[in-house]
């Protein structure tokens, strides 16, 4: 879905195969920085407009990787707005012109990094345009607005470009491994960035820049159609959605059985969240598999076949309502509902309970890679892989979107405070998508999933299973693998 192959005048392009594709990617680092004012032609400040999950993370980190320059950072925020202390708490300020109202900042900036929320996006967006400088360039770290511009049959303005640069993480993922990056240079998280429209052939070193600026030890190419899809449909699936119905069945499943609600939990959220995690974070899917003696692989693939087979026709239709722009719409009068709706908080039910119960016992013995627990996660991960790789996204994407964000930014959060934290503070889209969503993937496991293993084992040989060991997957996670942060992030 993009031409993965791009030249760049500033920084070194270079080339990996990923089943068989090759695709093109920058390595970034702290030594790139002081490159960065040359690649920000003609840019003498980037007006960062937003104060949610991205906008902290990358006004400060485009800040600290710029200074010495001349390139000025600005946040734009509405005037009166409760992140007004929260953006002065952290250097940025009114005095020296670091701070100021959103359309102001807009209309000084070289280059105007919209991360206000989606649903701002799709009211405010007519008003943006009509604020930026002629040849300009605007930023984007998602492509819902392209998604809900084309429902519009809306365009971007003739006369400035537009990239996408987007973080394969959330915010303060992106914040914190910035800040262990200067220790260890190449900590980071990956990117992707797409160039929508180039009016004077800056916009792919612009949006390099901005990647290397965010800290981004590895950036691959896109599109924005592609961005948008993959995000929006990875973040109702296993990023949030499907993890929160996969925990919340699992939970069910093993009390139900009479097992002790702490251990339940353990062998449920805990064991995702831990070692799952990290065994794919380092090993990929196989690394699970091959812990497993051969009793729990049995285990194992029964739960993979039934719950890729539950989750595979859930996930078809969150894509095909995502690309025809329905999920958008829905976002947009969600959004709208929230006043008059607001989503109250999921943390404040028993499972959650025994779940802050058990992290506080954290550390008294390991917690168990749980051989049935594993198989319901990958086949749901697997489900959503093959789903994207049908409709032709790269693999890189595929990877960064479905597994590395997972196991390298999104779950370590989790495990550090809860998936019910994660639920709770995560974009609005996201929250929204991910109460709609999570239910049905619950609800098809349980009904389906579970009651086919425990009908007739699960039909451990077949389809899904049969390609499980051979899958391309394994390759790309291998390949892709070595573009990992050197170090894990530390959740503080």
């Amino acid at each position: 879905m993009s031409d993965e192959i791009f030249t760049s005048k500033h920084f070194d392009v270079e080339t990996v195969t990923l089943a068989g594709r090759t695709e093109a990617f920058v390595r970034g680092g702290r030594h790139l920085f002081h490159q960065l004012p040359d690649a920000f032609e003609g840019i003498e400040q980037i007006g960062v407009i937003g104060w949610g999950s991205q906008g902290p993370a990358q006004a400060q980190n485009l800040r600290e990787s710029l200074e010495g320059s001349s390139i000025r950072v600005s946040v734009g925020l509405r005037l009166g707005s409760s992140s007004m202390r929260e953006a002065e708490a952290a250097g940025f300020s009114a005095a020296d012109g670091t701070l100021a109202e959103v359309f102001d900042v807009i209309g000084s900036s070289d280059l105007v990094l919209l991360l206000i929320s989606d649903a701002a996006q799709a009211a405010l967006y007519p008003q943006v345009f009509k604020a930026m400088k002629r040849d300009a360039t605007l930023g984007l770290s998602h492509g819902f607005l392209l998604g809900h511009m084309s429902n519009e049959r809306a365009s971007f303005p003739a006369g400035i470009n537009v990239v996408g640069v987007c973080p394969k993480g959330m915010g303060p993922s992106v914040r914190r491994l910035y800040e262990q990056g200067r220790e260890i240079n190449g900590a980071g998280i990956n990117c992707s960035f797409a160039v929508e429209q180039d009016i004077d052939g800056r916009a792919t070193d612009i949006a390099l820049a901005w990647a290397i600026g965010l800290g981004s030890p590895y950036t691959f190419k896109t599109t924005l159609t592609s961005e948008y899809k993959s995000d929006i449909y990875g973040e109702r699936g296993i990023l949030l959605g499907a993890v929160w119905g996969i925990v919340e069945s699992l939970y069910r499943r093993y009390t139900a059985q009479g097992i002790d609600p702490e251990e339940a939990f353990e062998r449920s959220c805990e064991s995702i969240t831990g070692p799952i995690a990290r065994a794919i974070s380092y090993e990929g899917f196989l690394g699970v598999y091959d812990r497993l003696d051969d009793a729990e692989r049995k285990t194992f693939a029964a739960a993979y076949e039934t719950s890729y087979q539950a989750a595979e026709p859930i996930l078809a239709e969150i894509y095909d309502d995502v690309a025809s722009g329905a999920e958008l719409r829905s976002v947009v009068y969600a959004g709208r509902r929230l006043d008059r709706y607001p989503m109250p908080p999921i943390e404040g039910t028993r499972m959650w309970a025994v779940g802050a119960q058990v992290r506080a016992k954290r550390g008294q013995h390991e917690t168990p890679l749980d051989a049935f627990t594993a198989g319901v996660f990958c086949g749901v991960a697997m489900a959503q892989i093959d789903l994207l790789r049908v409709h032709g996204h790269p693999w890189s994407e595929i990877a960064n979107e479905s597994v590395i964000e997972a196991v390298d930014s999104l779950l370590p959060y989790m495990h550090a405070r809860g998936v019910a934290y994660m639920v709770d503070n995560c974009s609005t889209t996201a929250r929204l998508g991910t109460r709609k969503w999570a239910p049905r993937f619950d609800y098809a496991l349980e009904q389906e999933a579970f009651t086919a293993v425990d009908s007739d084992g699960g039909a451990a040989g077949g389809v899904h299973f049969a390609d499980f060991e051979k899958h391309p997957i394994h390759d790309v996670l291998q390949a892709v693998g070595k573009m990992r942060p050197p170090v894990d992030i530390a959740v503080t």
